[in-house]
């Protein structure tokens, strides 16, 4: 799993699961400097509500 990857499957669904989240904070000392920003703004979405924290339900 990438950061990348993981914001674009964030952003399209508005939610992002726990596992996910702790992926995140575990990693972040091995973000580049771009992952660095976009895991800032992952954390500015979560705190207007565009990102709710829950879980998936895969049809």
């Amino acid at each position: 799993m990438n950061l990348g990857s993981l914001y674009l499957k964030i952003n399209s669904t508005g939610i992002i699961t726990f596992s996910e989240l702790d992926w995140v904070t575990k990693q972040q000392f091995n973000f580049s400097r771009v992952e660095e920003a976009l895991a800032i703004k992952l954390g500015r979405l979560l705190d207007s509500g565009d990102i709710n924290i829950g879980c998936r339900i895969y049809c």
